[in-house]
């Protein structure tokens, strides 16, 4: 890991840029003597790890006592895409503006994505983890996707925050049977982007029995601000025993 830049923000937290092999990523840690908690802050992998909303998202969290780290994996923010990935996402937007089906398209193009970022995400929590300022425990948010898959091959994250879930992969969609770890649920009940009634059968298939659905009126980005809170009392149960 090789930090590229280093700011203290307002609120305490420490922001640093850096490079890990071929990823780009940025890491929060709160203004702390103690080793803190971790919290994988992944992305639909469609945004760059620099999205507002995102950095609100990792700026608070560390605000709240946790690491919070992001990255791009390969295909998203600055990592060139390849001409089939790109292709098929041109495919994808022409199918939803024509009210077409979307769900062999999206299995081409959503399935590699997992595929390729899980193993960069795995990757860069070795890496984090070795900070002396990080302890873990670990936990998940973001990208739900890419979260079943992590929730079910890496033992040491230990809860996960899911965002959305309508469009998950037949792969992940099995995968989630297997999830045993407590989960919070997010879901905007007129999202135009995810099915609800997908996100809902995905909820019933989650393995666990800890899982919590918060559902509110409105579209994709229009999660209520009092969801943040109620995230972090989630993650405060669960990594900070």
């Amino acid at each position: 890991m090789r930090f590229t830049s280093e700011q203290r923000l307002d609120d305490g937290v420490l922001e640093r840029e850096f490079t890990l092999g071929e990823t780009p990523g940025t890491l929060w840690t709160p203004d702390s003597t103690a080793p803190a908690p971790l919290i994988l802050i992944a992305h639909n992998n469609g945004l760059p790890k620099a999205e507002p909303r995102l950095v609100a998202r990792a700026r608070a969290t560390a605000a709240a006592g946790y690491a919070a780290v992001t990255i791009d994996a390969a295909g998203c923010g600055d990592r060139p895409r390849s001409a089939a990935d790109l292709q098929l996402r041109a495919d994808l937007g022409r199918a939803m503006r024509a009210g077409e089906p979307t769900d062999e398209i999206f299995e081409s193009l959503v399935g590699p994505l997992v595929e390729n970022a899980a193993p960069e995400w795995l990757t860069t929590l070795d890496t984090v983890l070795a900070l002396p300022e990080i302890g873990g425990p670990v936990g998940y948010s973001g990208w739900t996707a890419l979260g079943i898959r992590l929730a079910v091959t890496e033992p040491r994250i230990t809860a996960a925050g899911f965002f959305a879930g309508g469009y998950v992969p037949r792969a992940q969609r099995e995968e989630a049977k297997q999830v045993t770890i407590p989960l919070l649920l997010l879901l905007q009940w007129d999202d135009e982007g995810n099915p609800r009634q997908r996100a809902l059968d995905l909820f019933d298939t989650f393995g666990t029995e800890e899982k919590t659905l918060h559902a509110n009126m409105g579209g994709h980005t229009g999660t209520p601000a009092f969801e943040s809170e109620d995230a972090f009392r989630f993650y405060a149960r669960h990594l900070k025993k």
